[in-house]
């Protein structure tokens, strides 16, 4: 193993992930449903620091923060384990989770905190970046959040396709400060599974992108809906939002988006938002 001559603390970002259209295909033998969605990724999330230490350690800090800081496991000490492991190199480095995003939320918190983690100790450790397997191993939002770049995710979430080219748009994340556990929401779903969705190669403007996905939808929004009522509240206040283009719920939920021409009208539009709910005005993360 080479270790990089930088002594000075690393960090990776841990972008938001959003999934503007969820579709359940299938179910495995094993139980796992097979999914169909296109996932973007927002210009808000946590951020990741490692630098080299004589063992593993993790401090939690940041305004969301909260029960996880008190976690002694979570998905960025699993991640490092599993890096290691794999790789056959001890498990050396204080890392740093600046928590920004809500827990169990429906926007790949975890999942990208610990993707980020993986990028993060590959550079730290001298290794190859993480294959999608072991990146799969730790859950099915983490392989595209590895990516952190819009993706069409397929599977169980290990199969990633370039998405079609984005325009510009802004979104507004809004959550009612309600945890919901992704396990719950598929086992309180019901129905028949849904075909996947037909894309273009791409769209003119925002809006055209809104009428394509309002073809689309969350195949887990009832079930969401059925545990956490207000979500229900969440998807109304946002789609009164002026300029509103799409509301739809994120992944499991609790955090709904709105879709929106530009950036800037998103971030005054997440203003308007009650202030007791957490929320978020921006444009996608640059940074993939």
């Amino acid at each position: 193993m080479t270790v990089p001559p930088e002594t000075e603390a690393m960090t990776e970002a841990a972008p938001a992930k959003v999934n503007l259209f969820l579709h359940v295909t299938g179910r495995r033998p094993d139980g796992f449903h097979l999914l169909d969605s296109l996932a973007v990724f927002a210009a808000v999330g946590d951020t990741v620091s490692a630098e080299p230490a004589a063992d593993l350690s993790l401090r939690v800090s940041g305004p969301e923060s909260g029960e996880l800081g008190r976690e002694t496991d979570n998905l960025v000490l699993r991640a490092a384990r599993l890096l290691a492991t794999e790789a056959g190199v001890p498990p050396r480095a204080a890392l740093r989770l600046e928590k920004r995003l809500p827990v169990a939320s429906g926007i790949g918190g975890g999942s990208a905190d610990a993707a980020a983690t993986l990028r993060l100790l590959a550079r730290l450790w001298g290794l190859p970046a993480p294959a999608p397997d072991l990146a799969a191993s730790l859950g099915a939002d983490v392989p595209v959040c590895v990516w952190s770049r819009a993706a069409r995710m397929g599977g169980v979430g290990e199969a990633l396709l370039p998405a079609p080219a984005l325009p510009e748009c802004g979104l507004v994340l809004a959550n009612p400060r309600l945890p919901l556990a992704t396990p719950a929401v598929f086992r309180a779903r019901t129905g028949g599974f849904s075909a996947p969705a037909e894309l273009p190669a791409s769209w003119a403007d925002a809006a055209a992108m809104a009428a394509t996905l309002r073809r689309t939808g969350n195949d887990l929004e009832a079930a969401a809906i059925a545990l956490c009522p207000p979500v229900l509240a969440v998807l109304a206040a946002l789609t009164a939002l002026p300029g509103c283009l799409l509301a739809r719920m994120s992944g499991s939920g609790a955090t709904c988006f709105a879709l929106f021409a530009t950036p800037a009208a998103a971030e005054r539009a997440a203003a308007r938002l009650p202030p007791g709910w957490w929320r978020w005005g921006g444009g996608l993360f640059a940074g993939g």
